[in-house]
This record gives structure tokens, sequence and C-alpha cells, in this order.
């Protein structure tokens, strides 16, 4: 009878899909949540056939060829996902800035002020030289940032590895800031408002006359909302339009667009990584550079001027850590000058050009 039963009922199912297969509950419960058999059943979807498509698409990028256009997402971001719930409904707003700070646990309390400046319009972003990044749970706004702890590494470093344009591709601006800055005459939206009513791809606040002030061009002017020029000490600017008199911001407390930042990280060099001559070099990423590279005068900051990198130093040959620190930023600043200047050459050689 078995028999019988089992052939009229596969005569009349003739077909039996595996798209859809039910696995036990039990099974399902030990491979996604251990033992714990208290989870519900969960049915997994299949394909229905796993033959390997011909696909071939040299427009995807590069590695990414064998796959469907569809599938491909060459970009990141720093949103913070739930682990339940629908995906489309994890992000309430979406942050459409970065803020990245370099920071050392003795700077929190400024870290603090300076990201009470920000809305919940920029994402908020720590990079740790010190390895501590419990001790930030105190503020409410760290359990929303993400923060990244290597031991004593600098702010470059950070960016070089961790800031690639097509993981903050999702911003339209990206701050890169140092921790020692005062923020008290700073607001983020009004800056942001500024730079896009200005045109300025690269760009800083200004910075207080009578503090840590080291180029005119970054000085903060009272007369003006933006300053894209400036007259510098006698024989220091060969070209009105160049460094240090336009076209330049420092490395300090630097913005940059999306479009401007996807050119200055390929810039950055992997093992010169206090970022010094670099800011000689922005121009480069930004045409006519002249128009738009600026310092944005009436929001300006303080530069407080704590010497944190130099205690991250060792001592050697007799120097204090901030010697040997300080050393070898004059050093990289020569050398970023040398390969840039030994690049031009290079290429202008290769492709029978004149340097003019």
């Amino acid at each position: 009878m078995g028999m019988v039963l089992g052939y009229f009922i596969g005569i009349s199912s003739p077909y039996v899909s595996l798209t859809k297969i039910s696995l036990p509950s039990n099974l399902v419960s030990s491979l996604a949540f251990g033992d714990d058999h208290r989870r519900p059943s969960i049915e997994r979807f299949f394909p229905e056939h796993l033959v390997t498509p011909q696909i071939y698409v040299p427009s995807n990028p590069r590695g990414a060829e064998s796959l469907p256009p569809r599938i491909v997402v060459p970009e990141s971001d720093f949103y913070l996902r739930r682990l339940w719930g629908e995906p489309s409904k994890d992000l309430i707003k979406k942050p459409k800035y970065l803020v990245a700070f370099t920071v050392g646990l003795n700077q929190k309390d400024n870290i603090d002020a300076a990201v009470q400046k920000f809305s919940e319009d920029f994402q908020i972003l720590l990079f740790h030289y010190d390895g501590r990044t419990s001790e930030w749970d105190e503020f409410e706004w760290s359990k929303r940032a993400v923060h990244i702890s290597v031991r004593k590494q600098t702010k470059w470093w950070y960016a070089k590895r961790f800031l690639h344009p097509d993981v903050v591709a999702a911003y339209d601006y990206i701050f890169i800031w140092d921790e020692d800055l005062g923020v008290e005459n700073f607001n983020a939206e009004k800056y942001i408002i500024l730079v896009k009513r200005h045109g300025l791809e690269i760009s800083q606040p200004g910075l207080e006359p009578n503090s840590g002030l080291t180029w005119q061009m970054t000085k903060r002017r009272d007369d003006r909302e933006v300053h894209k020029n400036t007259d510098e000490k006698p024989g220091w600017c060969s070209n009105p339009r160049l460094p240090p008199c336009a076209a330049f911001v420092e490395i300090m407390a630097p913005v940059f667009s999306r479009e401007a930042w996807r050119c200055v990280w390929h810039m950055i060099q992997n093992d010169l990584v206090h970022g010094w001559g670099l800011d000689f070099a922005l121009r480069r990423c930004v045409e006519p550079a002249h128009e738009k590279i600026g310092v944005v005068d009436s929001q300006w900051i303080v530069h407080q001027f704590v010497p944190s990198l130099g205690s991250q130093g060792e001592s050697e040959n007799g120097k204090a850590p901030w010697e040997g620190v300080r050393e070898r930023c004059t050093n990289e600043w020569a050398m970023f000058q040398d390969r840039l200047a030994n690049a031009d050459e290079s290429y202008f050689v290769q492709h029978g050009k004149s340097r003019i």
C-alpha cells in the first residue's frame, strides 16, 4: 500500500522545487546561534541552481570583473548599523560630513568641547594614539563615535590607512583635525555654508593671531568671511598665487571636499607619517588652486600648541623624545619635497615634455 501511495503521489507531483529549503530548527540553531535551542526556526533560501554564471565586466572595479554590476558596492562608510531589524531602517539620519580627530586621553576634555560644535550631520571618528578608548565612554557622544586604536601613530598615518576615498565617499566634507584646537568661536554648520558659498575645495578655519601662528596665510582677518591670499615675509613667495601666499592651508586643521580628498589621499606617503610639506603640495589637487583653497575667517579656532606627539617619542643618542620627533618632522619635509620633484622630473622625461 505504501508503494502504491508513493507512486500516485509521484505522478501527481512530478516537479519538486528545491528553491526553498526549510532546515530543522535544531540544526539551524546550532549553526547560527551555538547551542541555544530557544532560537526560532529559520528558513534558508538557496538559488535554483548552483552553476556559476560566466560574467566578465571590464568596467567593474579591479578584481570585481566577474560580478554582475548591480551587486558591486565599490564604496563604504562609517555609518553604525544594528544587529537586528530591517537594514533599511537602521539609520534614522545619515551624517553628511566626517570629522576625524587624532587623540590621547589627556586631551579628552578639549575634544569633548570640540565635538559639541558638531551636530548629528557630522560623524565623529577618533584615532587613539595612546591605546585608551574605554575611558571615553563617559561622554554620551562617544558611544556613537567610531574609535580606532593604534599606539604611537600620527594623524596622517591613520588617514592613509583608514580614510581611503572609497571609505569616506559617503561624506561631502572630511575634517582631519589635531586635538589641541580651541573652538569657542567656531560653528560647524556655518563653516560648511561659507565653504560652499566661496567654492572652497580645501580649507581651514582662521587662526587666532596671538596664539600658535606660523604662517600669515592662516591668520584670521576681521574684515571678511574668507580670504585666499596674503602677504608674507620678503622673499617667501616667488609667485603671489603659490604657497605660502595663496593656495595654502596648514595640516593642523584642514577640511577637504570629497573630490579633493580623493587626490590628496593618493599623495600621502606611507612612510612619511608627520605630513610636513604636504600643505605646500595640496594645490596640485584642485584647479585653480588659488581660487579653491582658502581660510574661513569668520569661523576661527585657537591653536593651543599642546606637544602631544613629542611625548610619544623615545630618547635616542641622548636626545629628549620631543627632539627626535621634531628632527624626523623636518627630515620628512625634505624627503617629501625631493620625492615630488623627482616624480615630476621622471614624468616629464618619460613624456618628452617641458616642466613649463
